[in-house]
């Protein structure tokens, strides 16, 4: 695979680099090697099951790794933009009526994984803040667990919004990107990024937001009596991230500092958050 003439196409928790041969590379952190591989398991069985979906390149071994970061091997999209949101109701709703498959090892989704880490690792943050936000942590989990028990589980994206759905250009046919939290969960967990964009950051009208909730069959997350605490479970990681660039960034320290003010209640909604 010639790299020479390579793009950067992102830096991220993933960087992607467009290839010759409308390829894309997709380089993961270190130790992800089965995160990635479950990528690619995932993007062939949706693809079977009729999901549109982006494509992994069939005639090379992946995941290849490389100084324990996985790189794995993408046909590369045509131009395209964003989904609406009706758009990204529609396909969840396709993704979620799906039954889970018993030959693929597809992973409980855990929406506080990696949270207790990245927060004791965030030392952009003063400790009080931390403890804080530790203690936000324990009662998310408990909320969680005392709200899912008994809620149906299907396959879930694990990260939907409207930037994980794109439709081409050419097509007009939404396609699911960004595969590496797929598993089996509740459908809320997949509900409630955009059900924030609505009621926390009025990222989205209305309108909108209804035209997405029609489009995946009349559910509405924000009626649902455990909204809350999975719409601050989606903040708390949103927060956790950009915390995680903030040692050595300092716009982005600066960024979690405000996040967190937010989430203690001293900045009123609709907040607004810079996207990192």
């Amino acid at each position: 695979m010639p790299t020479a003439d390579a793009m950067l196409i992102r830096d991220g928790t993933n960087v992607l680099y467009r290839l010759a041969g409308d390829v894309v590379a997709r380089v993961g952190p270190p130790g992800s090697r089965l995160v990635a591989a479950r990528q690619v398991q995932a993007s062939r069985w949706l693809a079977e099951a009729g999901i549109p979906v982006v494509h992994a390149l069939d005639h090379i071994d992946q995941p290849t790794v490389v100084d324990d970061r996985p790189v794995t091997w993408w046909v590369r999209l045509p131009e395209h933009r964003h989904a609406t949101p009706a758009e990204l109701g529609a396909v969840l709703a396709r993704l979620h009526s799906l039954d889970v498959p018993e030959s693929l090892s597809y992973p409980v989704v855990d929406p506080f994984e990696g949270l207790r880490e990245a927060i004791d690792n965030g030392t952009a943050l003063p400790e009080k803040d931390r403890a804080w936000l530790l203690d936000l942590l324990d009662r998310l989990r408990a909320e969680y667990a005392e709200a899912v028990p008994g809620l149906p589980r299907c396959v879930i994206h694990g990260d939907a919004w409207q930037g994980n759905v794109v439709v081409p250009s050419a097509s007009g046919a939404p396609v699911l990107l960004d595969l590496d939290h797929i598993g089996v969960g509740p459908r809320e967990w997949d509900l409630v990024s955009l059900a924030v964009d609505y009621t926390d950051f009025a990222r989205i009208t209305e309108t909108d937001y209804h035209a997405f909730v029609r489009a995946y069959g009349g559910f509405d997350m924000t009626t649902w009596s455990g909204y809350r605490t999975l719409a601050t479970a989606r903040e708390l990681r949103w927060t956790a991230f950009v915390l995680g660039k903030g040692a050595t960034d300092q716009k982005a320290a600066k960024e979690a500092r405000h996040r967190v003010a937010c989430l203690r209640g001293e900045i009123d909604r609709p907040w607004s958050w810079s996207a990192f």
